[in-house]
């Protein structure tokens, strides 16, 4: 009997995947083995779908929490996947033989579980193969990427020698830590006990395709014997395949497997396939090319040739015989993008990455959560909105009465249901969109179809086997995980606009368990505001919100008891505490429960007290005047007292800014109010002038041109000009003159302004 032949890969290698084949060709085996969960075999007939479009993946996961995964993507270009489609055009049997997926996400979990028991790790003697990586690209000068397509995807010679033999020096150069060590051990014994199996069958001519890391135990070590693979550890899983996208497969993403340019290596694949690799050189270029052409920059011909052969000449300076991408990208950077990356980086991200996603046939294995997805969508009538193109959804929450069916009367809210749970799942099939109406009971959604949604849904399975379990699932998790009351009350907001009861009592009580100790008035306000807009649409979800009104009235006077202290501040601060007082101030208003009377008493304390900062003083009087509280009397009185000269002109006109936050057609229309301002200014000498300049100008800044029209207007009727020239005159660019005074304000020492 024939001894196995040991093909060793780099995943998402095209050098790989084209030696393969040829070796598969040459061979003739009776059977070929893969590294890859052995349980995970019955997958692999999807894969050879004619409907099938790479790439893909097969995931598994634990059916208990904490949820552990483990992931297997496959590009066009995986030695992998091109074994199996030889296997099957040659009717040759195709197994996994890796351990079980039951097996590695044990090990895995136990691994987890003793890392968090923060046992001493004993040190480790020597390199670990990260570390022989990182010594090896700091003596190449390159990164281990650029050292493999220098090496291997141009090879020319014998790729699987060459291959077994640099897994072998890896292997040997490196000592990994006890338990890594250990598992490659146990997964080469559980290999090796494949191979025997097959060898009983009858099978003579075995190949096998695993990492090059693994031919040297392949090679050496034992079979797992039946007792040891009894005593294995497992525990119980799902799997399913899953359409994949070039991004996930990079490195960028996070994938430790994966490679910098997935697209890329498509070029280098196909260069292959035709027999010539520098082919791929000359596509990259070309293509990088079009896409700077379509996106407006002009990009010649001659830069595409001149990056070319600069590509040529990197390479031969670099000791390989066609040029690499790292050469590729550099001559691109040199020649079309004129010395600058950014000017090339967004065609460079999507010839070297690329938009890629998978497409699996009808009747590929799904997950629960997917099977409930499409059972929704036909249940709530969203089948038509499966399209790529965006599509507009209205809703209407409110009950429908012309109806016969109570289904057909909470149509829209049942609808809203499900694409927040959608929303909070992080699955894109839905973005809410602002409506055409004002009202609480409309909402609507942009509706739009694409292959990523898939992934997303398989992922969400995660989290639980239906939507509306995996939503539970997930607002309990971000419940768990608020770190103040603000985060609890966004948890609290989504599961009363998921519909989810049940969620938002958790959540609910995360809120009641963080308020008893918060104390940062901007976290009060925000969960205020959350928890009064529930009350007031309650009733429009069929939500019941007994509870919340107590937690309301909580937070309402914490925040009276709080917030006169936290406008004892510096400006930095000031805008967050003015924010959090017109949240407060519309909380109580829209809540005739909430004391009326505290909270006029604090918005007048604030806007007397001459020891807070100024702006939050100014804002709370601009509170008071929204609500109709102050006579134009007081406030004369309160601006001549403020805007006087005995007060540094930083705080007046910083009382001036936050007074201007609110009501600006109420001021404009008080011509008194003007007047003082002119009076206080004119009073101000040169350096006072400059430094309330400052504040002045921040303080128009966010009004709109008719806003400031109209004040040039009053101080036209106050300078005595016609007040539409004067409008004219200072709604004009700036001047020449007036430039110069502002660039005085360049030398100027603003202190602590």
């Amino acid at each position: 009997m024939a001894s196995p032949v040991y093909f060793g890969v780099r995943h998402l290698s095209p050098a790989a995947a084209h030696y393969v084949r040829k070796e598969l060709d040459r061979v003739q085996p009776d059977i070929v083995l893969i590294e890859g969960p052995a349980d995970l075999t019955e997958q692999m007939h999807w894969f050879c779908h004619p409907q099938t479009k790479l790439p893909a993946a097969i995931l598994a996961y634990t059916q208990q929490t904490p949820i552990h995964t483990l992931l297997y993507p496959f590009a066009e270009y995986s030695p992998e996947y091109q074994a199996i489609l030889w296997a099957n055009k040659h009717k040759v049997p195709c197994r996994f033989m890796d351990l079980p997926s039951s097996v590695m996400l044990a090990i895995r979990q136990s691994k987890e579980e003793e890392q968090d028991q923060d046992q001493p790790q004993k040190e480790i003697q020597g390199r670990t193969t990260e570390e022989v990586y990182q010594q090896l690209e700091t003596l190449l000068g390159e990164s281990h990427d650029t050292f493999w397509e220098r090496k291997f995807e141009q090879l020319e010679g014998n790729y699987l020698e060459a291959a077994a033999e640099f897994g072998k020096q890896l292997r040997q150069s490196a000592t990994d830590p006890a338990f890594r060590t250990a598992e490659n051990l146990v997964r080469e014994a559980y290999m090796k006990r494949c191979i025997q199996q097959a060898q009983q069958e009858g099978k003579e001519k075995i190949f096998c395709v695993c990492g090059a890391y693994h031919v040297e135990g392949l090679e050496q070590n034992s079979p797992m014997t039946d007792q040891e693979e009894k005593m294995l550890p497992r525990v119980e899983t799902n799997a399913t395949l899953m359409p994949y996208s070039y991004y996930r497969l990079s490195a960028r993403s996070g994938y430790g497997a994966g490679n910098q340019a997935p697209a890329y290596f498509e070029l280098l694949w196909n260069a292959l396939k035709e027999g010539n690799i520098q082919q791929a050189g000359y596509r990259y270029l070309s293509e990088l090319a079009a896409s700077q052409r379509k996106l407006g920059q002009m990009t010649s011909s001659a830069e595409v040739i001149e990056a070319a052969r600069l590509a040529n000449a990197l390479a031969f300076m670099r000791n390989s015989k066609y040029p690499v991408l790292q050469d590729l990208r550099d001559a691109a950077i040199t020649c079309m993008g004129h010395g600058n990356l950014s000017e090339i980086s967004v065609s460079v991200a999507k010839v070297e990455i690329g938009t890629k996603i998978g497409q699996l046939p009808e009747g590929v294995s799904r997950t629960s959560i997917q099977d409930d997805f499409y059972r929704q969508l036909k249940e709530l009538n969203l089948e038509k909105y499966r399209t790529p193109e965006v599509q507009r959804l209205d809703l209407d929450l409110r009950e429908k009465l012309r109806v016969k069916s109570e289904k057909a009367a909470w149509m829209d809210l049942n609808r809203s249901f499900f694409l927040h749970r959608l929303r909070v799942l992080n699955i894109g099939f839905a973005t809410p969109t602002p409506t055409r109406s004002e009202g609480a009971w409309a909402e609507a959604w942009n509706l739009r179809w694409i292959p990523e949604t898939e992934i997303e849904m398989v992922e969400a399975a995660l989290l639980g086997e239906t939507v509306s379990l995996a939503c539970s699932f997930s607002l309990k998790e971000q419940a768990d995980k608020s770190s103040d009351i603000a985060q609890a009350a966004q948890v609290f907001e989504d599961a009363f606009l998921c519909g989810m009861p049940q969620a938002a009592e958790y959540a609910l009580e995360a809120l009641q368990s963080l308020s008893v100790e918060t104390a940062a008035v901007e976290e009060i306000s925000k969960a205020a505001q959350r928890l009064s807009k529930i009350l007031r649409y309650g009733d429009l979800r069929r939500f019941s919100s007994q509870a919340i009104q107590p937690l309301l009235s909580q937070l309402f006077l914490r925040a009276c008891l709080t917030m006169e202290e936290a406008c004892n501040c510096d400006d930095e601060a000031a805008k967050r505490v003015m924010e959090s007082i017109e949240r407060m101030n519309r909380v109580q208003l829209d809540n005739d429960f909430l004391e009326e009377s505290r909270w006029i008493d604090l918005l007048i304390s604030i806007s007397d007290r001459d020891d807070l900062n100024t702006k939050c003083s100014g804002f709370a009087m601009a509170t008071l005047i929204e609500r109709g509280l102050v006579r134009e009397e007081l406030l004369s009185t309160e601006v001549a007292r403020r805007l006087s000269k005995g007060v540094p002109a930083d705080l007046g006109a910083g009382w001036f800014e936050g007074l201007a936050q609110k009501n600006r057609y109420s001021l404009i229309m008080r011509l008194s109010l003007w007047e003082q301002l002119d009076d206080y200014l004119q009073q101000l000498d040169d350096e006072d002038f400059k430094r309330a300049l400052v504040f002045l100008r921040r303080a128009f800044a966010e009004f709109s041109a008719n806003e400031k029209s109209d004040i040039a207007e009053n101080l036209g009727e106050i300078w005595g000009v016609n007040p539409q020239q004067m409008a004219d005159l200072l709604m004009r660019d700036t001047t020449e003159a007036e430039q110069e005074i502002l660039d005085g304000l360049d030398d100027f020492d603003f202190g602590d302004i």
